[in-house]
């Protein structure tokens, strides 16, 4: 799940005629992402949920973490 939220990449279209080992990492690849996402999502209060859910991708949503609070002692 590291990668989905510390490396931005989009999932590619499978090709024309995929074999089953492209159709099997390409759903992997996008189910990796949702559950990233939904993984943030549910560690958030309520308060950080309003300002992070209308950020798109966990990469996106986990650096606006990283910056809002790097350095605070709580976290």
């Amino acid at each position: 799940m590291e990668e989905a939220v510390e490396e931005d990449y989009e999932v590619a279209p499978l090709p024309n005629n995929p074999t089953m080992a492209e159709i099997k990492l390409h759903k992997e690849k996008k189910t990796r992402k949702a559950k990233a996402k939904s993984c943030l999502y549910a560690a958030m209060s309520p308060t950080i949920f309003n300002r992070i859910m209308r950020l798109e991708l966990a990469k996106v949503i986990w650096d606006y973490l990283k910056e809002e609070y790097e350095g605070d002692e709580k976290i």
